[in-house]
């Protein structure tokens, strides 16, 4: 049998990997511009970030976006 190759950006990926690319390249300032979540705006960590996005469906679905937009821009 041949194995699938997923076509998904976020396959494998995790949300705290997702999270730290999205934070290196942006920065939390930049970050709460683009997502307007208080966990990016008001004393943010990447540990009260994932905390609050893994409860919080429609926030984690918008940090996943901008991932996906990001990518080629990433590199």
């Amino acid at each position: 049998m041949e194995k699938q190759i997923s076509n998904d950006p976020l396959h494998g990926v995790t949300l705290k990997a997702i999270l730290e690319k999205l934070v290196d390249f942006y920065g939390f300032d930049t970050l709460g511009e683009l997502i307007k979540i208080k966990c990016f705006t008001e004393n943010p960590s990447i540990k009260s970030s994932l905390t609050f996005l893994r409860k919080t469906d429609w926030a984690r679905k918008k940090v996943e976006e901008l991932y996906i937009q990001s990518l080629k821009k990433m590199g």
